[in-house]
């Protein structure tokens, strides 16, 4: 029996917390002996507990519920009815280390994380409650650059879509990996929703890991090289052209409430 299987077996012997195993298994898979990716059998076993999760277990226990006082999934007054247009994402922090971070996103129904990269990052998704857009994109290689005039940057990169598409809770954890998978996504939100994501490693501009942004146009915007075309359908593929941090990303921090964590 494989050590993930064991952990496992071992968890639900000792009735430990879901989050704490999840954390657990976490910091066993994602440490700096272990391979980068991981194995699958480590994802698969990270993947199942995920999708056990419910959104109490992570401190939800208010999943979904919204209302004209602007009381947010954790029952705290995040903003003021007449600031409803204006909503946050909120963000919680349930453990940022090293080698991982895992965090929850609350989405107010239409808001947005706009299209970004997770470089040399695992990165596993689970929708706890609501609805989600997802659409998600590969590089090609070897890379197609072209020069544009007409973007906010002067090139842009042929990218093939992977995934687009929404996802309703109870669903199964998504994942991407650094170069396949849909490491380029975007998420709107079709209803009020929360996700869970674990990140390996964690974004870090000091070790070439910042969050770049991407703005994607239909594979016709831009002329081809015969030589240089790629088979499939136009609507397979866009161009993405780097943008600035969105103005319109607002998130909010709130303070995780689910169970403790021993680290």
């Amino acid at each position: 029996m494989c050590f993930h299987r064991r952990f496992l077996t071992m968890t639900m012997k000792k009735k430990i917390p879901s989050v704490q195993a999840l954390y657990d298994l976490c910091k066993q898979t994602f440490s700096p002996f272990s391979p980068s990716p991981p194995s699958s059998q480590a994802i698969r076993s990270i993947s199942s507990l995920m999708d056990s999760l419910s959104p109490a277990d992570v401190g939800l226990a208010e999943a979904g519920k919204e209302d004209d006082r602007g009381h947010g999934p954790f029952g705290v007054q995040l903003f003021n009815r007449v600031d409803r247009w204006a909503q946050p994402i909120t963000y919680v922090d349930v453990h940022e280390g090293e080698n991982f971070t895992m965090c929850i996103f609350c989405f107010p129904t239409s808001s947005v994380i706009p299209l970004h990269d997770h470089p040399g990052m695992t990165v596993l998704s689970k929708v706890l409650y609501g609805s989600l857009h997802v659409k998600s994109y590969d590089w090609v290689e070897p890379a197609q650059i072209q020069k544009s005039a007409g973007t906010e940057r002067s090139k842009v990169r042929l990218a093939k879509l992977v995934v687009d598409e929404v996802l309703t809770a109870p669903c199964s954890t998504s994942v991407l990996y650094p170069r396949r998978g849909g490491n380029l996504h975007c998420f709107t939100a079709v209803t009020p929703c929360a996700v869970l994501d674990i990140l390996a490693p964690p974004y870090d501009e000091t070790c070439g890991r910042g969050c770049t942004y991407y703005r994607d146009y239909p594979r016709s915007s831009f002329y081809v090289k015969e030589d240089e075309s790629v088979g499939g359908k136009e609507d397979e593929y866009a161009w993405l052209a780097e943008v600035s941090t969105p103005d319109e990303l607002y998130m909010r921090p709130q303070k995780y409430t689910g169970a403790a964590i021993k680290i």
